[in-house]
């Protein structure tokens, strides 16, 4: 199982401050990996630093809009001057606009796309220079099914979300050489609070459970196995690859 601990290992970890990238960073610190967290937020970073802490981890908040340019290298400076060092990434900051097609304007795409694929890429960049010039790293990107399967009213995010999938396979391909390994984790719906008013809606959430052969929806916990699995060493072998974690709703049929 010591393949498995990321003691020692200096890890980000985006859009941190609550939902899915909040139980990442406190997983990856339970462990053993010291956790800059980041976020737009400052009182919510806060409050992840002060709970790992109190669990008896390690924490850094950065406060930072990965959208504005130049947030990439801020981010892995202050890192690397904060912590010590870079090991894994974890790119999980996203949004989503939920309209029909024909309604999606141009700055509500560009909204999606520039913090789900743009910013997600130019910090990839960033931390994957430090981790191919010391020979090791870990990227885990954030996807979701959406970037496998159709939804409705998701066209920018299910756009973004598949061209994260695609990205994820060519740095795999440029940078596996190096030691460094790109994934990603492919999510169906899991109550955070960006997705809780979906789920309160009853007809919603039956429409969701009947699409998910495991009958229920995910807990944020259920994420946190495989992104510590993907960030270890008993990765080493895997690149390239999107594990979905759906409860089976991205190889539903009739």
């Amino acid at each position: 199982m010591t393949r498995f601990d990321l003691t020692g290992k200096k890890a980000i970890v985006t859009g941190a401050g609550r939902g899915i990238g909040k139980a990442l960073a406190i997983g990856l610190a339970e462990a053993g990996a010291a956790v800059a967290v980041v976020a737009r937020t400052e009182a919510d970073l806060q409050e992840v630093v002060q709970e790992i802490q109190a669990s008896g981890g390690a924490a850094t908040p950065i406060t930072a809009d990965l959208t504005e340019a130049g947030a990439a290298e801020t981010v892995v400076a202050d890192t690397l001057e904060t912590l010590g060092g870079l090991h894994i990434l974890v790119n999980n900051a996203g949004m989503n606009i939920r309209k029909k097609a024909h309604e999606v304007n141009e700055e509500e795409w560009d909204r999606v796309v520039d913090l789900n694929l743009k910013g997600a890429f130019f910090l990839s960049q960033a931390a994957g220079k430090v981790m191919c010039e010391q020979r090791y790293g870990r990227i885990v990107n954030i996807a979701s099914v959406a970037g496998l399967v159709a939804l409705r009213t998701g066209v920018a995010y299910g756009a973004s979300k598949a061209g994260v999938i695609q990205m994820t396979r060519v740095l795999a391909l440029e940078w596996s050489k190096f030691g460094v390994n790109v994934n990603a984790i492919a999510p169906w719906y899991f109550r955070t609070p960006l997705t809780e008013a979906l789920l309160d809606d009853e007809a919603f959430l039956q429409e969701v459970l009947q699409r998910t052969p495991s009958g229920r929806i995910g807990d944020v916990e259920d994420l946190v196995g495989p992104a510590i699995f993907l960030a270890s060493d008993a990765a080493s072998y895997i690149s390239g690859q999107t594990i979905a974690v759906d409860g089976g709703m991205s190889v539903y049929g009739f």
